[in-house]
């Protein structure tokens, strides 16, 4: 798959991970949301899926994996959109080893500066910095 097509992936499991999280609705049914008012030509499709199927079926432990490097505030406090991309990003982080560490923390600090408010963007690379140490210690060097 193009990065591009996971880039638009990315993007749109973001929002449909906020979607989810703001209205409780089925992931089903927002799936078919996003897919029917979205071109979905050049979307990859399997990310965008399992992002959104396994941070909705797993967000308790994603939510444990990077909470202990949000220090400024309670979790319940974290702006929506900013919680959105931190649960994508810790999926990929745990669960998609094969998309390297410096990826997802870009991919997410962008999406930040897209959706986020003014400085999302750094809380997001702030809190990913810390948590990749020890979610993906293998591969961040010491």
């Amino acid at each position: 798959m193009k990065v591009a097509g996971r880039k638009k992936a990315r993007e749109l499991a973001m929002q449909a991970i906020y979607s989810w999280q703001m209205t409780g609705n089925p992931v089903s049914e927002i799936e078919l949301n996003i897919a029917t008012q979205q071109d979905m030509n050049k979307v990859d499709m399997s990310f965008f899926q399992a992002a959104l199927n396994y941070v909705a079926e797993h967000v308790d432990e994603l939510d444990e994996a990077y909470k202990l490097y949000v220090t400024d505030r309670p979790l319940s406090e974290i702006d929506p959109i900013e919680k959105a991309i931190l649960r994508l990003a810790t999926f990929e982080l745990t669960q998609r080893i094969d998309v390297p560490y410096k990826v997802v923390i870009n991919e997410a600090i962008e999406l930040g500066k897209q959706f986020g408010a003014a400085d999302s963007h750094k809380f997001i690379n702030g809190v990913l910095d810390k948590a990749v140490r020890l979610l993906r210690k293998d591969e961040v060097p010491r």
